[in-house]
């Protein structure tokens, strides 16, 4: 078992010692996604696939959240931003702006990217680094702004 869903498990286990249900509830949703992956791939996930799932959760919350505000319903917000940050337990360090140039700057020279044809060089070498620690979004237009230039 991966040290990642280990201490997931082991959360679990303080949330419902402390009664703390929407830390729970969160951590169950977690570990659930986390054993449905793992029963359509019908392998046991590591550290990375984990981090994956765990950062397209955050995604979700996120947008949830944008629609949630546009909706004015405060009350499903505030229970999105409690489970995001549940969620943003589990997630690496996220990566500063003057940390994601300097990555971005290092793939323009490893790649040799000098066009737009060679976004997917680029995102290619940034993915593995970048990923559950950046919005590969907010890395995406970095990259095109970059190529564009």
């Amino acid at each position: 078992m991966s040290d990642l869903k280990q201490r997931i498990i082991e959360d679990m286990k303080s949330a419902m010692r402390s009664k703390e249900k929407l830390r729970l509830l969160t951590i169950r949703t977690m570990l659930a996604t986390i054993k449905q992956q793992e029963v359509d791939t019908r392998k046991e996930l590591d550290d990375t696939a984990i981090l994956l799932i765990l950062d397209k959760m955050c995604k979700q919350r996120r947008e949830s959240i944008s629609q949630f505000k546009k909706a004015d319903r405060n009350d499903l917000i505030e229970q999105e931003k409690a489970e995001l940050e549940v969620i943003q337990v589990y997630l690496p360090e996220p990566l500063s702006d003057d940390e994601l140039q300097v990555l971005v700057a290092e793939a323009m020279v490893e790649t040799e990217a000098s066009s737009m044809r060679d976004m997917g060089k680029v995102m290619s070498f940034i993915k593995p680094k970048a990923q559950g620690r950046a919005d590969m979004g907010k890395v995406s237009a970095m990259i095109k702004s970059q190529l564009s230039s």
